[in-house]
């Protein structure tokens, strides 16, 4: 099997829980969902920040790294911070998010803070993203972490190219990009295009799968019709070897969202998305 390592991303192990809920907290304990992404094989792990809230609540900080660190778990990503860049009642409680994964990340010795862009696809300007986008670069690395956007198709960063547009903008060495195989194929990003993105810029990479048609609007199909590695239509040999090309060595993320997959008993969930992961890494 494949030397690489792989990082199980929040929602891959989170039960029967997603983006589109009201309450995205997991009904599973953090306990329960590391010891199954660490009987997987995964050495990494994602955590949205609801959670995260509820594992400190729980544990302790001191506690979450220790539960981390008993299965085997040594990257570990924080996920995920919206509205940075607006002003008022909404970047009040954003900062107030952001105050809380900065001191997590710190106290968990996380490599990775994980940011989202507008998916409202409002009108919106470079230069003050940019600048927003460096300062929060810094705080993430001041901190230890770098600082990933994940560019969506239906937001304002639609492709990789805008949201590498974005992050050379900004120009900090601590920020770049989360590339999700999924978001770059139904942007109709060709893998070759991946080859060229600079090593440098690219903070994670998020491996799954889908049919070749979408149904329903891009936010319904992502959240429950993507399918694990290999069971679907894209050219995951491809786009791993353009991101090999492009410098990235891992951890590979694998994110599973699926009605299918929250189902799941956490480990039988877990095992899945690891085993043929690595399988297409082998």
């Amino acid at each position: 099997m494949t030397t690489d390592e792989f990082l199980a991303t929040c929602w891959t192990t989170a039960g029967d829980a997603a983006p589109d809920q009201n309450d995205q907290r997991s009904p599973l304990s953090l306990r329960e969902r590391a010891e199954a992404a660490g009987a997987a094989g995964f050495k990494g792990f994602g955590l949205l920040y609801a959670d995260l809230v509820e594992a400190e609540r729980e544990y302790g900080l001191a506690g979450v790294r220790s539960l981390f660190a008993d299965n085997g778990i040594s990257h570990i990503e924080l996920e995920l911070l919206t509205d940075w860049w607006t002003e008022g009642p909404r970047r009040a409680a954003s900062d107030a998010v952001r105050g809380g994964l900065l001191r997590a990340i710190e106290a968990l010795g996380a490599r990775t803070l994980k940011i989202g862009p507008d998916v409202a696809d409002e009108p919106w300007d470079l230069d003050v993203w940019a600048k927003e986008f460096a300062t929060l670069a810094a705080q993430a690395d001041g901190v230890g972490a770098r600082l990933g956007i994940e560019f969506l198709p239906w937001s304002n960063l639609k492709t990789v190219h805008d949201g590498l547009r974005l992050v050379e903008a900004a120009g900090h060495p601590a920020g770049g990009l989360i590339i999700d195989v999924w978001h770059t194929e139904r942007a109709h990003t060709p893998p070759a295009d991946l080859a060229d993105v600079p090593g440098s810029r690219i903070v994670g990479v998020e491996l799954n799968d889908a049919d070749s048609q979408v149904v329903g609007t891009l936010f319904e199909d992502t959240v429950h019709r993507r399918r694990l590695c290999g069971e679907g239509s894209f050219d995951l040999p491809g786009i791993v070897t353009a991101l090999r090309t492009a410098g990235w060595h891992g951890p590979w993320g694998v994110e599973i969202l699926s009605d299918t997959h929250r189902v799941l008993p956490v480990r039988e969930a877990a095992a899945a998305a690891y085993r043929t992961a690595a399988t297409l890494l082998k």
